[in-house]
C-alpha cells in the first residue's frame, strides 16, 4: 500500500475547519472582479495566485489574514456567494469528502448593502444545489470576529439560530486572539447555547491554552479550532481528552502562520498519540494552496502515520461532525465499508 497523493485523496473524509472565503478558485475571483468591477491587486491569474497564497515569508497570523481583504470584495453579491459556495463544495467532492462543514462570517459580505439573511440564504442556496449534484453533506458554521463587538456577535448569534436546521450547523468565533478574548463574547454564546446550536472556536493557535481555557469554560465550545498550543497547559490537556473535545487541526496553516517553526515541531502526532481526537483540516485552500488530502500527506510524510493513525484521524472527524446522532451513524457504516475495500 503506498501511501501517495492519489491514495489519500481515494479515502473518504470529513473537514469540519474550512473558510469559504479562503477557498475560492482564483479564475472566479478573477471572473468576479471583472462582472462587479471591482478592483484587484493583479489581473493575471499567476500573479493575482502568487499575491493570494502565503509561503516561506509569511511573518504571522495577521500577514496570512490580509489574503480576506481581496477574497472578501469579490464576495459581495447573492450570485458571488451561492457560486463560491458551491465550487468549494464541488472541489471537496472531488477528493472525496464526504462531510463538509463551511464556515464564514455573514457580517463581512454586507459592505455592499445585502442584508445578513440575504448573505445566508445565498449560500444555503449554493449548498442545496452542490448537495444535490455531488455525494456529500454540507453544514454551515456562523463566524463571529473577536475584533468586532460583542453586539455584532450576538446579531450573528441571533442569525444562526434563525437558521437552525436550515443548514447551519453551528457558531464559531474567529479573528485575532490576542487581546481580543472570547469571554468579551459570551452573551452571543448564552443564546447559541440556551437554543441547543453547537459550538467551535478558533483558540490556541496565535495565542496560548488560556485562550483555550476561555473558549471552552466560558464560550462552551464542542470543538476547538486549532488548538496547536494546548500542551501548554497540561492540566486543561487532561481535560480536553477526558471531556473528548475535539481539536480541528490545521497543520500547514499553523507553519505559514509562524504558529509552530516547523512541520516537525507540531503536536499534531503527540496529540494523537495521547489519545486526543485529533481531526485534519485545510483552514483555507486557496491561501494555504492546500486540499484535505494534501494535509493528510503533510502529516504522513513528517510523521510516519501508519494504517490505525489514518483509519482513526477519519474516523475522528466523522465522529466530530455536527451531524443528528441518526445519520452520523449511518454515514460511519458507510465510511467503515469503504475503508475496509480499501484496505484500511
Amino acid at each position: 500500500m503506498k501511501f501517495d497523493l492519489a491514495f489519500f485523496e481515494s479515502l473518504p473524509k470529513a473537514e469540519l475547519h474550512c473558510h469559504l472565503d479562503g477557498s475560492l478558485r482564483v479564475k472566479t475571483i478573477l471572473d468576479l472582479a471583472k462582472k462587479n468591477d471591482v478592483k484587484l491587486p493583479h489581473d493575471s491569474e499567476k500573479a493575482l495566485t502568487d499575491y493570494l497564497q502565503v509561503g516561506d515569508d509569511c511573518q504571522s497570523l495577521e500577514d496570512y489574514l490580509k489574503a480576506f481583504n481581496v477574497t472578501n470584495k469579490v464576495l459581495q453579491t447573492e450570485a458571488a456567494l451561492e457560486r463560491c459556495a458551491y465550487e468549494l463544495i464541488e472541489d471537496a467532492s472531488k477528493e472525496n469528502v464526504w462531510h463538509l462543514e463551511i464556515r464564514f462570517s455573514p457580517v463581512l459580505h454586507t459592505i455592499e448593502g445585502l442584508s445578513l439573511r440575504q448573505v445566508i440564504e445565498a449560500v444555503i442556496k449554493g449548498k442545496e444545489k452542490a448537495e444535490a449534484d455531488f455525494f456529500i453533506t454540507v453544514g454551515i458554521i456562523v463566524c463571529g470576529i473577536r475584533s468586532m463587538t460583542p453586539e455584532v456577535s450576538f446579531q450573528l448569534a441571533e442569525l444562526a439560530v434563525d437558521y437552525k436546521d436550515k443548514g447551519v450547523v453551528a457558531y464559531d468565533l474567529a479573528g485575532p486572539e490576542e487581546n481580543y478574548p472570547a469571554k468579551d463574547h459570551k452573551e452571543a454564546f448564552y443564546h447559541i447555547i440556551n437554543n441547543n446550536i453547537n459550538t467551535t472556536v478558533h483558540a490556541g493557535e496565535a495565542y496560548g491554552a488560556e485562550s483555550i481555557h476561555q473558549a471552552i469554560h466560558f464560550t462552551r465550545a464542542n470543538r476547538i479550532g486549532h488548538g496547536t498550543r494546548l500542551f501548554e497547559d497540561q492540566d486543561l490537556l487532561e481535560y480536553v481528552l477526558n471531556h473528548r473535545i475535539t481539536l480541528e487541526m490545521c497543520v500547514n496553516c499553523n507553519v505559514q502562520t509562524q504558529c509552530v517553526a516547523s512541520l516537525e515541531d507540531h503536536p499534531v502526532k503527540s496529540y494523537l498519540d495521547k489519545g486526543l481526537r485529533v481531526t485534519l483540516n485545510t483552514d483555507n485552500r486557496l491561501i494555504s494552496n492546500t486540499s484535505l488530502s494534501k494535509e493528510f500527506l503533510t502529516v504522513h510524510e513528517t510523521f510516519g502515520l501508519n494504517k490505525s493513525e489514518i483509519h482513526t484521524l477519519i474516523n475522528n472527524s466523522f465522529k466530530a461532525a455536527f451531524i443528528g446522532y441518526k445519520k452520523r451513524k449511518v454515514l460511519l457504516a458507510k465510511v467503515a465499508a469503504r475503508l475496509a475495500e480499501l484496505g484500511l
